[in-house]
């Protein structure tokens, strides 16, 4: 696309009053964000099919914007896309846990290491309340919301971390790990057991060996517990009802 000619500076200047420092989301990152959400929530059931004119309605966003985000989805490997049949979540077989659970060790023992002794107050703070709002949503049968809040207390650890590189590993294994659970875990698991979490911040504490021997032991955990088929979530048109209400976002 040519490039457009410059503007005059006097006609693009913005007085300091009207100037937002906000990011603007667009339609097309809400359709994004909603569905890695929905994905790493178990309210998208593995196998679903993500049809573009289902989602448009959902969303109340035109179908380009739709085959915009699934594009990017695709990308990132979150959803699968399929000549002739579309989109649709992944649906991985036992096997690929080993796979997954085994990066996922390679990332987060390397990141527990990286941070024992290290974590200074407001980290910790910040850790041991997802900590405590993930047990209180496990404890009020609340799935959807303890399965967000373990995977944000693991990508929090891999922030502090310091290598972005880490956070953005484990945004493509997060939502990977909560299919394979869904599909195989025992019924009635969390998806994550909030006291590891509790013994993974006091080890972080520690020595760095000490540390990386929790994280393994947690994960190792996790990865034990893909044993057998979970329950379906719900359809696609009631997962996305509440974006229906949003305000208006900025176009793609």
């Amino acid at each position: 696309m040519p490039r457009s000619r410059s503007t005059p500076a006097r006609t693009r200047r913005t007085p300091p009053a009207v100037a937002s420092t906000a990011p603007v989301v667009t339609a097309t990152q809400r359709v994004v964000d909603a569905i890695y959400a929905a994905i790493l929530e178990l309210r998208l059931s593995p196998g679903t099919r993500l049809r573009e004119e289902e989602l448009a309605a959902s969303f109340q966003v035109s179908r380009t914007v739709i085959r915009q985000a699934l594009h990017r989805l695709a990308q990132d490997r979150i959803i699968e896309l399929h000549h002739n049949r579309g989109a649709q979540v992944p649906l991985p077989g036992r096997d690929e846990a080993a796979h997954v659970f085994d990066a996922r060790r390679v990332v987060e023992c390397e990141v527990a290491r990286r941070l024992a002794g290290t974590l200074d107050a407001l980290q910790l703070d910040r850790l041991r309340r997802l900590v405590q709002d993930e047990a209180a949503a496990d404890a009020r049968g609340d799935r959807s919301t303890a399965i967000r809040l373990s995977g944000e207390f693991h990508r929090a650890l891999a922030e502090m971390s310091g290598n972005p590189v880490f956070a953005r590993m484990l945004d493509e294994l997060l939502p990977t790990t909560s299919i394979l659970m869904a599909l195989y875990q025992q019924p009635g698991r969390p998806v994550c057991v909030a006291h590891r979490h509790v013994e993974l911040l006091e080890a972080l504490t520690g020595p760095r060996a000490a540390a990386a021997a929790e994280m393994r032991r947690h994960l190792q955990e996790l990865e034990t517990a893909v044993t057998t088929p979970g329950a379906q979530a719900a359809p696609v048109r009631d997962v996305f009802a509440a974006y229906r209400e949003e305000p208006d976002t900025a176009a793609a």
